[in-house]
C-alpha cells in the first residue's frame, strides 16, 4: 500500500506541475524531488523494519510460552528503542538538511532543491511516527493479529484519501495552493497516523494479547 501511495505521488506531482506551470521543467523538478525524498523515506523505513522483525519473533515466542509478562516487557523495550531510533533518524536528517549536505549531495537543480526542501520537512517530522508504526506492526504480527491489521490498513487508506482530498479539493483548509506533491505526502502522513492510532488501541487493549500498559482484566 505504501509503495502504491508513493508511486502515485510522482504521477500527481507531474500532473500538477504541468497544469499549473505549463512547463515541463516544473514537472521534472517535482518528480525528481519526490524520488529523492522517497529513497530517504525507504532507507529510514528499512532501518525501522529491523525492529519489527526482531519484535515479531520475540513476541511470538513469549505468547507461545504463555508468558504475558515477557510479551509486555519485550513490547515496551521495542517501543523504547523505536522512539530512540525515530528521534535519531529525525535528528540525522535535520542536520543533513540544515547543512545542505543532503540537498547538495542529490541535486544542483534549483527547482528540485526548492521542492525537495518541502518534502524533507515532512520526512524529518514523520520518523518517530514511522518507527512506532513499524515496531507496532512487528509486535502485532508476532501476536498473529493479521485480520485486525488488515482492517486497520483499510481504514488508514481511506484516511489518507480523505486527507488528500480535503487539502486538494475542498476549501476547508483555505484555497488549495496547487502543491499537489505536498498534499500527497501529507496524505501519507495521515495514513501512518491512522495506522499508529489503530495499532495503539489494540496494543493497550487489556483483553488483547499484548496489554502494553499491564491493565488488569475485569473478571465478570
Amino acid at each position: 500500500v505504501l509503495q502504491v501511495a508513493m508511486s502515485s505521488a510522482a504521477a500527481m506531482a507531474a500532473r500538477s506541475s504541468a497544469e499549473s506551470d505549463i512547463i515541463a521543467s516544473g514537472a521534472s523538478s517535482s518528480v525528481a524531488a519526490h524520488q529523492i525524498a522517497l529513497q530517504l523515506w525507504l532507507l529510514c523505513s528499512f532501518l525501522c523494519d529491523a525492529l519489527a522483525t526482531a519484535s515479531q519473533a520475540l513476541v511470538a515466542d513469549g505468547i507461545g510460552r504463555e508468558d504475558a509478562e515477557s510479551v509486555r516487557t519485550v513490547s515496551q523495550t521495542v517501543f523504547s528503542w523505536g522512539l530512540a531510533l525515530g528521534l535519531f533518524l529525525s535528528a540525522t536528517l535535520w542536520v543533513g538538511t540544515e547543512s545542505n549536505f543532503l540537498i547538495d549531495f542529490f541535486t544542483a537543480d534549483e527547482g528540485t532543491r526548492i521542492e525537495l526542501t518541502k518534502l524533507l520537512t515532512i520526512v524529518i517530522l514523520a520518523q518517530p511516527l514511522n518507527s512506532f508504526v513499524f515496531a507496532a506492526d512487528g509486535v502485532l504480527q508476532g501476536a498473529e493479529e493479521f485480520v485486525y491489521q488488515a482492517k486497520s490498513m483499510a481504514l488508514s487508506v481511506l484516511t489518507a484519501f480523505a486527507v488528500f482530498a480535503a487539502l486538494e479539493y475542498t476549501p476547508v483548509f483555505g484555497e488549495s495552493d496547487g502543491d499537489t506533491l505536498v498534499h500527497v505526502w501529507l496524505g501519507l502522513i495521515g495514513l501512518q497516523s491512522m495506522r499508529a492510532l489503530t495499532s495503539f488501541v489494540k496494543l493497550i487493549d487489556k483483553k488483547g494479547p499484548i496489554n502494553l500498559l499491564g491493565l488488569e482484566k475485569q473478571i465478570s
